[in-house]
């Protein structure tokens, strides 16, 4: 399985990922809702269970997936400043270029 982040997620994912309490949790990618050939995406900080994958990314940052869930393979993390600052949670490997 496949995850990517953006040097914006990462500084934002860290600097969460660096309070206190935080330092053994993981960021958990999860489907929140599903319809046809996409899905829509949450955020989450969280230890892994016994049957997650765990994706180790080029921005140091473990991420942790729930096997056989197709559409959380190739999903990109990006945080956008502008038009609302936040977090956008993507498949392009998908064809789920975003929220509709």
């Amino acid at each position: 399985m496949n995850v990517k982040i953006t040097r914006n997620a990462a500084k934002v994912i860290k600097k969460q990922m660096e309070l206190e309490g935080n330092s053994e949790l993981k960021l958990r990618v999860a489907i929140t809702h599903a319809h046809g050939d996409h899905a829509h995406y949450g955020l989450d900080l969280d230890t892994p269970k016994e049957n997650d994958v765990v994706v180790s990314t080029d921005k140091e940052i473990d991420v942790i997936l729930e096997p056989g869930q197709p559409l959380l393979d190739g999903v990109k993390i990006d945080y956008l400043y502008f038009p609302k600052e936040g977090f956008v949670i993507t498949n392009p490997s998908k064809g789920n270029h975003g929220d509709h």
